[in-house]
């Protein structure tokens, strides 16, 4: 089994509830193919680089994934036809880092930094 991160971008308008159905959606895919998802971010609205399909803006959400090449495979075939998504990224990495949330608001971040210390 190989770790992967795993980031789609949905359009502007998608609702939170649809926001849930697509995770649980892509969630039941990688599980089916005998995957495991080790941690789910919903990292919100957030602004693009630039304009995708008429879009200034989408939501992002990010998996950490233990899986194989054919789950993968089968979840970027299905993220592939999904008109809700704009994009999606899956990057191999050697180890997960499921302590930091890069997104988070700067306060939590500091006190977790403190916290530490």
């Amino acid at each position: 089994m190989n770790f992967y991160e795993h980031t789609i971008i949905t359009r502007q308008d998608t609702s939170p509830s649809e926001i849930k159905q697509l995770t649980e959606k892509y969630k039941k895919i990688i599980e089916k193919k005998d995957g495991e998802i080790v941690k789910t971010e919903n990292w919100g609205l957030m602004y693009l680089s630039h304009m995708i399909k008429n879009n200034r803006k989408g939501s992002y959400i990010h998996f950490k994934i233990k899986a194989n090449g054919e789950t993968i495979a089968e979840l970027e075939k299905n993220e592939a036809i999904d008109k809700k998504l704009l994009r999606y990224l899956t990057v191999k990495v050697k180890k997960l880092d499921i302590d930091t949330n890069y997104f988070s608001k700067k306060e939590n971040i500091e006190k977790k930094q403190d916290n530490k210390k």
